[in-house]
């Protein structure tokens, strides 16, 4: 008779203590595992502190997996091979395969609509000389071109949450791409400065509306575990188009600048129809079954997306029941209004530094400096360290989260606003700084630097983390709203500002903003790295209905 039969499913701690550690077993202990998240001092600690029958829990693919199975068959060595059978794979196990691939590619495609906003953003920079020039533009048409693009943006945010909810996420974006082309058809084609107006304004509300549907797109669609990361690739490739328009912008006039933005939304039409609609949507729509199959094709056609499915509908049902059938009211609820004031005041704080004033006016303000470098030289190089600083931004914001690489920024920045408004006011008061010419150029390099590792793309990126399924079009809608307004009295009033306060004292005005933000990170800002956004939403509601009961937070509340 075998020493030892098939094991059972289910066997109490003491009988799987007895069967480890019998004497005649000579196998009583596992083999050395290098797996960093199996320990064995940990396994014995949670085992001793189990006083109930377990089953048995097994990752295939592991090492320790197959220690278990070499230890069960030298203790049954009569037992079938087969009798040992792995479970079907789960998304755990194929993640790296499937969601990587899949997801990446995704994330990129959609991605390449926001190099036409860093394009759109920095197009007034180089163009501002030829442009002028050639159309013959005063000093308060020219603000008006800056501008309007901004305000305009207002609009498209504002009426883009609507959109996003009525005709779907995927489709919205198609929707801008075209009408990017249109709009720098006609900038190309312009003769008078009326031809420039309608094209910022067209592509102003463009970019309103996908600014606003991007980040919700890939909040809906990404993983917790990748979604900081992938996340910020459209502030990569906003600064990519950043950079892009800076470098063409040395050598090409401003209708042939327009042509290379005419060429930039191409690609994406190209690959529209591989990416899927959001799940969510379809979800928020009732239209499950195309949920279901929208999720499965970004996770892997392998993967078990049952629990991630049913998470996403239990959760959709939860935010019926405690919302109303008016969307407007829903905003104003007290589970909502934290999460929409957070979005407003990061986007707020974000334009407040004075970035897109900077971005806008690059050119121009180092010619004001003085400084020994060439402008046009000196903008090519801020574009670069754009673009680079957002690609250390997604190898971070990880690791660190979001808040850290927030309290980063507002650091940087406070520091090198000050050190401008103190080299702007040096020369005012006509102290010698010639030795000192590289001085705007290192304190715009490093600002830019810090802007881009936070406060640049994190606001955006939060948009589509913090904001409740039920709301999120409205609110981020709102949110968008509030942004572009803010950029367009930014850039609408700096020269303004710079003749009331001089450019020293605009600088150290933007400063004290930055200082704001920090006093608001620290009380408002939650940290959402790693956590789904079903998980984010019930925190906030969970936080609400404490506050409403006088009962303490829980610990765990963001």
């Amino acid at each position: 008779m075998k020493q030892y039969q098939k094991l059972p499913n289910y066997f109490s701690i003491n009988e799987l203590r007895s069967l480890l550690h019998s004497e005649k077993n000579p196998h009583s202990r596992l083999e050395a595992t290098a797996s960093a998240s199996v320990s064995a001092s940990t396994t014995a600690t949670n085992l001793s502190e189990m006083d109930h029958p377990i089953q048995p829990m097994r990752k295939p693919g592991t090492r320790l997996d197959e220690n278990c199975k070499k230890e069960f068959q030298h203790l049954n060595p009569d037992s079938n091979k087969q009798d040992i059978e792995d479970p079907p794979m789960g998304c755990e196990d194929i993640r790296k395969k499937y969601y990587l691939r899949i997801q990446v590619l995704t994330a990129i495609s959609v991605s390449l609509v926001s190099l036409v906003i860093g394009y759109v953003s920095a197009y007034t920079a180089p163009a501002a000389e030829s442009l002028q020039a050639e159309l013959e533009l005063t000093k308060n048409e020219w603000s008006w071109v800056c501008s309007l693009m901004p305000l305009s943006a207002l609009v498209g945010g504002l009426v883009g949450g609507q959109l996003i909810d009525y005709f779907g996420r995927k489709r919205i974006i198609a929707f801008t791409n075209c009408m990017y082309i249109a709009s720098w058809l006609l900038c190309a084609n312009a003769t008078n400065v009326w031809y420039v107006y309608a094209a910022r304004t067209v592509v102003g509300f463009s970019v309103g509306i996908a600014s606003l549907v991007l980040p919700v797109y890939l909040g809906e669609t990404i993983q917790p575990e990748v979604r900081g990361t992938l996340g910020l690739l459209p502030s990569a490739f906003g600064n990519t188009g950043i950079l892009v328009c800076f470098a063409a912008g040395s050598y090409l006039k401003w209708d042939h600048l327009a042509w290379v933005g005419f060429a930039l939304p191409l690609p994406f039409l190209l690959i529209y129809f591989q990416i899927p609609e959001s799940p969510r949507w379809y979800i928020l729509k009732e239209r499950n079954e195309e949920a279901r199959q929208a999720l499965q094709y970004l996770r892997g056609k392998d993967c078990d997306i049952s629990n991630e499915f049913d998470d996403l509908v239990r959760s959709h049902k939860e935010s019926e029941k405690l919302s109303s059938s008016s969307s407007l009211t829903d905003l104003f609820t007290k589970s909502n209004m934290r999460p929409l004031a957070i979005s407003l005041g990061l986007m707020f704080f974000q334009q407040m530094s004075g970035i897109n004033a900077v971005i806008f006016y690059t050119t121009t303000i180092f010619k004001m400096a003085g400084s020994s470098i060439d402008e046009n030289v000196c903008t090519i190089i801020v574009g670069l360290v754009n673009f680079v600083s957002t690609f250390l931004a997604t190898i971070l914001i990880d690791r660190l989260g979001r808040k850290v690489l927030l309290y980063i920024s507002s650091v940087s920045m406070i520091m090198t606003l000050s050190v401008l408004g103190s080299y702007f006011y040096l020369r005012n008061v006509n102290v010698d700084v010639s030795d000192y010419g590289w001085l705007p150029l290192l304190s715009f390099v490093i600002y830019v630097l810090g802007f881009s590792l936070g406060f640049g793309p994190i606001p955006w990126l939060m948009l589509g983390e913090i904001l409740p399924a039920k709301i999120r079009g409205s609110a981020a809608s709102i949110a968008t709203a509030f942004n572009w307004s803010c950029t367009f009295i930014v850039t609408k009033i700096f020269l303004n500002i710079i003749e009331l306060v001089g450019t020293h004292g605009t600088f150290w005005l933007f400063s004290l903003f930055v200082l704001g933000s920090l006093v608001f990170i620290y009380l408002w800002v939650p940290e959402t790295r790693g956590k789904s956004l079903e998980d984010i939403e019930r925190k906030f509601a969970r936080r609400m209905s404490s506050v409403a009961n006088l009962k303490p937070l829980p610990s765990s509340a963001c």
